[in-house]
């Protein structure tokens, strides 16, 4: 949120630890500052806390294959970020993460499919959103 959203009247953000949506929107909101701020030790602190060994694991591989990162399925950093509740069941919470690149009209845009366990409100896997 900048000084203009505040000065705007604009929401102001909240969360609840128990929300596993709110949770994906912490780690997300925190990653993408430490990744434009050039903080690496800090982004995989942060993927040590918020999301399952397995999906680092994982991520590793991803990114090796793809030579960018397998958080933001990208080798730049985005210019927004948006997390919506998508859906849940079997012990799982999904939710869309929508990243923005750029800015104006000519802005693109990803959407990722973000698994969270409910148990653990860990998030489990990220994919592509049309590979979903």
């Amino acid at each position: 949120m900048t000084d203009t959203d505040t000065a705007a009247g604009s929401a102001v953000r909240g969360g609840s630890p128990d929300s596993a949506v709110d949770r994906v929107a912490d780690f997300y909101g925190a990653y993408i500052d430490a990744v434009d701020d050039g903080t690496d030790d800090l982004g995989t602190q942060l993927r040590a806390h918020y999301l399952t060994e397995d999906l680092r694991r994982r991520l590793v591989a991803w990114e090796e294959a793809n030579h960018a990162d397998g958080v933001l399925r990208a080798q730049d950093v985005p210019t927004h970020w948006e997390v919506r509740y998508h859906d849940s069941g079997a012990g799982h919470l999904f939710t869309t993460v929508t990243l923005t690149w750029g800015t104006g009209p000519d802005a693109g845009h990803t959407r990722l499919a973000v698994q969270s366990d409910l148990s653990t409100k860990l998030i489990s896997d990220i994919e592509d959103a049309t590979a979903a």
